[in-house]
């Protein structure tokens, strides 16, 4: 049974499981579809084709599904799909995809969205994500499981992030993050692995070693990155961690891939 606060408005097209709550001043569109368990505090406005999984909670002044800023966006008919268990605190805005993408949004399962962070169109954020405070996503971001953006992380359009990396708070973020890796600065540099959610994932020892030794390689001075790349493949072809970053950076992307600052710069 639906507990819906008497303030709130709902349309009677919109979809519902099983014991959801709408709190006061709610408002839930035509199109909407909110899976069992969903809770809206007070003040949320979900509208258009907008999906939340089950045991979403958010909190209040939050928006998802309203236009997207994009200038290109003539009203075409987009979506928002949002997982099982992410929890969107206060004034976290997302917007559906546009015609230039891939008309969807996506944000994974169990992820923390905390305040005042920004989803813009097309992106797709993986599960277990956690964008801090103030963290933005430009258009058409991919990021990859149990990444860490900080607070006031801003990701420009078209970056991929790579699983389990990290990007530190106030960090400006132009060109593609590696897997495992940990950024920072404006803009920002990758400052190695982050080793600490390795650790925290239960990642092996073993595995942490390769990723530290391929590491070294990848980004070492000497000859060409494709050169270093094909040795860290040769060298760590039964290594799927290693491999996984091989291969986030041998994928076509229209951004850089974040580098580490060079002795000279530092």
């Amino acid at each position: 049974m639906a507990d819906i606060h008497p303030t709130a408005i709902v349309s009677p097209d919109a979809a519902f499981g099983k014991g959801i709550s709408i709190g006061p001043y709610c408002i839930v569109g035509a199109g909407v579809k909110l899976g069992d368990n969903v809770r809206l505090r007070s003040h949320v406005v979900i509208e258009g084709d907008t999906t939340l999984g089950a045991g979403c909670e958010v909190f209040p002044f939050s928006t998802l599904g309203l236009p997207p800023q994009d200038l290109k966006y003539k009203g075409e008919s987009s979506r928002i799909e949002v997982g099982a268990g992410t929890v969107i605190r206060e004034h976290v805005t997302v917007h559906p995809g546009t015609k230039g993408g891939t008309l969807l949004t996506t944000v994974g399962a169990n992820c923390l969205i905390m305040v005042g962070a920004h989803i813009a169109h097309d992106c797709r954020v993986g599960n277990n994500v956690v964008m801090a405070n103030n963290a933005t996503l430009g258009g058409h971001v991919h990021v990859g499981d149990f990444v860490i953006l900080g607070g006031l992380a801003g990701v420009h359009q078209f970056v991929r992030i790579g699983h389990h990396a990290m990007v530190g708070g106030l960090s400006g973020v132009e060109n593609d993050v590696i897997p495992y890796g940990s950024v920072m600065g404006n803009r920002a540099y990758l400052s190695g692995l982050n080793i600490i959610g390795l650790k925290r994932r239960g990642f092996s020892r073993d595995d942490i070693h390769a990723l530290r030794a391929a590491y070294r390689l990848m980004f070492a001075e000497e000859g060409t990155m494709s050169e270093r790349l094909h040795d860290v493949a040769e060298m760590f072809h039964g290594n799927a961690p290693v491999m996984e970053i091989v291969n986030f950076i041998q994928t076509d992307s229209s951004r850089a891939v974040c580098q580490p600052l060079t002795k000279r710069a530092a």
